[in-house]
């Protein structure tokens, strides 16, 4: 049957407002959103019931690494599947393939198993690349590998956008370094989502940056100067402009829910998204990992290196939700932040809202945000 009919669901509407309503769903597409009681078509059509649980878009994690025990940096083709498929029992069903600094050949490595994945992806859809260096500033490393970090390089730059095939969506960078506004231009020109982060930058510095075309900033707060009332660095300058968007870890560890809340505040949910940088520990929890080339140890769902300083984290999307919910965001906008906002921000024109026209990708939360199913492409994924 080409029509499905989700019923008994409740959708997010404005605040912490929501509303009983029935999703009709027609060759992978939502063809009609109903709120209050359904109408019943006079032909077959497969009936889903919802049991009265929350019917969201399915979000987009512009910033993960991997899960389930998988590094998506080690080149295989079963590294980014396992990932697409926890992306998707987690509720996140489009993804940005997220790299770290590393060697040369690592990457084309890893920009060479997503390119075989793409169009053929088990679970959550890759919506492109996102390069996390290696052009980043040594003094803000955080887990980056240092003996990895370097000056932007152009020749190599355009080596590797020549392998991706017009796959890389987002870069992140510390544009204060040597070639880094020369860098910044050569992107723009790529019409790519131009990031900051792992970045010594101040604010004047970031002020140009954003001024010549940088627009995100990857994982706020973290990985870069702090606030300093005679030195206001990187995150003020983006607080000031109206066209960048910030990345938020909501995992209750890399930012306290006041700065959560006051990023939501300056920024509103149109110019926040919820993002996991999670490893591979996502998905397994405790014990020792390799990511990025060092040793990480996670302790109560908390990756760190030996030094104490945070890797990643192993937050989901559907956690980053609940938890951006609890710390006081409103509902309507939390389910922005993990969807309409990083589909407009990566172009991504069918995602990301429940209306008419939209890909059916959707996901069905029980009271505690727990997935109970997604749907990718009108196609059920169930957990």
């Amino acid at each position: 049957m080409d029509l499905k009919i989700i019923e008994n669901v409740r959708i997010p509407l404005s605040g912490d407002e929501v509303q009983a309503a029935a999703v009709w769903i027609r060759s992978g597409k939502i063809a009609r959103v109903e709120l209050g009681e359904s109408t019943r078509p006079s032909g077959e059509y497969e009936r889903i019931d919802g049991n009265g649980c929350l019917l969201i878009p399915g979000m987009i994690d512009v910033h993960i690494h991997g899960a389930n025990g998988f590094d998506m940096m080690d080149g295989s083709e079963e590294s980014i599947q396992e990932v697409s498929r926890a992306c998707a029992a987690t509720g996140c069903t489009s993804f940005l393939a997220t790299s770290v600094s590393s060697s040369m050949e690592d990457l084309l490595a890893m920009i060479r198993s997503v390119k075989r994945v793409v169009g053929n992806e088990t679970g959550a859809r890759i919506a492109g690349l996102h390069l996390e260096g290696p052009y980043l500033n040594p003094k803000r490393k955080g887990m980056q590998n240092e003996k990895f970090l370097r000056h932007p390089d152009l020749e190599e730059m355009e080596l590797v956008f020549r392998e991706a095939e017009g796959l890389i969506k987002m870069v992140t960078i510390a544009p204060e370094l040597p070639g880094g506004m020369e860098l910044i231009a050569y992107l723009r020109e790529k019409d790519v989502v131009i990031a900051i982060a792992h970045s010594d930058a101040t604010y004047e510095e970031a002020k140009q940056a954003f001024e010549a075309g940088a627009s995100h900033v990857t994982h706020c707060f973290n990985g870069m100067r702090p606030i300093h009332h005679r030195d206001p660095g990187v995150v003020v300058a983006a607080f000031e402009e109206a066209h960048v968007s910030l990345q938020a870890i909501v995992d209750g560890i890399h930012l306290h829910p006041a700065i959560v809340r006051m990023m939501h505040r300056l920024k509103g949910a149109d110019g926040m998204v919820l993002i996991t940088d999670a490893l591979q520990a996502m998905g397994l929890g405790d014990g020792e990992y390799i990511f990025g080339g060092h040793q990480v140890q996670v302790v109560d769902g908390v990756a760190r290196l030996k030094d104490g300083t945070l890797a990643s984290s192993t937050v989901t999307m559907n956690e980053a939700l609940r938890l951006a919910v609890e710390a006081g965001i409103p509902l309507s906008d939390g389910v922005r932040m993990a969807s309409a906002t990083p589909a407009r921000i990566l172009g991504l024109d069918n995602l990301g809202s429940l209306a008419t026209g939209y890909d059916a990708d959707l996901v069905l939360l029980n009271d505690r945000f727990e997935v109970e199913w997604t749907m990718i492409n009108g196609e059920l994924f169930r957990v």
